[in-house]
């Protein structure tokens, strides 16, 4: 001890000695503050109804020990008279880090209050379909946050870059009109949302299938041949798409229209019976809605009536029609049910 206390200004005057101390008091300033702070937080948000705020504190557990630990640590290198450059590249690891670990906790709260918000609103723009592009533009922009404290954190003028990056940005987007077109198109289709990925879809040239991706430059669906389209989003924005599997705000419920013609004389109560009876018996067709059947006009050539049912998939539309259609034909001919057709009399001069 008397040691200690003849040698106490010297050993306080070794840079090394500094050094540890403020590093091993970094250590312990940050575990006091992160168990003070995140201990009365704990019990602060357990006093809410909701779950983020606890979630949120969980994740301030890490950020708040790193940056108290890295700041000790910093200031224990600047005391230990290094180089220029090996002082400036240990501390720019720290404030890297640090900014990072920060960016991490921001991404990940952000993400996280938009999927909690978007559970408990009613608003029509954040929406569980339109998550996934605010989620992106918002990762974008922590991302672009965090990348200027990064480049201020080793000193680095980031105006240049900024005027180099404006230039080269009016450069790149006049030779690459077209991606950014099916970039702002892909932007406009997620938050306008016409359709989603998984929904049923028939696009203007006929093709029907799945929506496979919708990414922000293209859109990918696989038609009934198995075969997938890719179509650029700045084209797919301004076509006509009727989606199969929306609208009804029941998921892909459609209803399907059959009409047919029966000579005049028909039973028209039998052929309404029928008809209903033969949709009913089929096991794609829905019994709520029940089908029904409705009397159209007197064509020329007999009766024309519409069997109206619902299905529950899409893409069973073809083999359900099929089945339908086949059992009309079928039944028709056991109950002596005529289907008219046009007839020609041909009528030769006599000579």
């Amino acid at each position: 001890m008397d040691w200690l206390k003849d040698n106490y200004a010297i050993l306080l005057d070794n840079p090394f000695i500094r050094a540890g101390i403020i590093i091993i008091g970094s250590i312990v300033i940050a575990k006091v503050t992160d168990w003070i702070f995140v201990g009365f937080f704990r019990r602060w948000s357990s006093k809410t109804r909701t779950n983020l705020d606890d979630s949120i504190v969980n994740f301030l557990h890490k950020p708040i020990f790193y940056s108290i630990l890295f700041f000790g640590f910093s200031t224990g290198v600047n005391l230990l008279g290094l180089p220029e450059f090996l002082n400036f590249a240990i501390l720019g690891i720290f404030k890297t880090v640090t900014i990072l670990i920060w960016l991490s906790l921001f991404v990940k709260v952000f993400t996280m209050s938009m999927e909690w918000t978007t559970k408990r609103t009613d608003n029509k723009i954040l929406q569980s379909r339109t998550l996934p592009l605010f989620n992106n533009l918002g990762k974008i922009g922590i991302g672009l946050f965090g990348t200027y404290f990064i480049f201020l954190s080793w000193n680095i003028n980031i105006n240049g870059i900024l005027a180099s990056a404006g230039v080269l940005g009016v450069v790149l987007g006049l030779a690459a009109k077209d991606t950014v077109a099916n970039f702002f198109a892909g932007v406009f289709l997620m938050a306008d949302s016409p359709f989603k990925e998984g929904d049923y879809i028939m696009l203007e040239t006929g093709e029907r299938g799945y929506v496979k991706n919708l990414g922000l430059r293209s859109t990918r669906f696989m038609t009934r041949d198995d075969i997938e389209i890719t179509i650029p989003n700045s084209v797919i924005a301004a076509a006509k798409i009727i989606n199969e599997s929306g609208g009804s705000g029941v998921e892909d419920i459609e209803r399907i229209r059959i009409s047919v013609q029966v000579a005049y004389g028909s039973d028209v109560d039998q052929v309404k019976n029928i008809l209903k009876s033969i949709a009913l018996a089929n096991d794609s067709v829905l019994d709520n809605p029940d089908p029904r059947v409705r009397f159209r006009e007197f064509a020329e050539s007999g009766i024309r009536l519409e069997l109206l049912f619902w299905i529950f998939k899409p893409e069973t539309r073809g083999r359900t029609v099929d089945a339908v259609n086949t059992e009309i034909y079928k039944q028709f001919n056991q109950n002596g049910i005529t289907i008219p057709y046009p007839t020609m009399k041909v009528v030769m001069p006599e000579k």
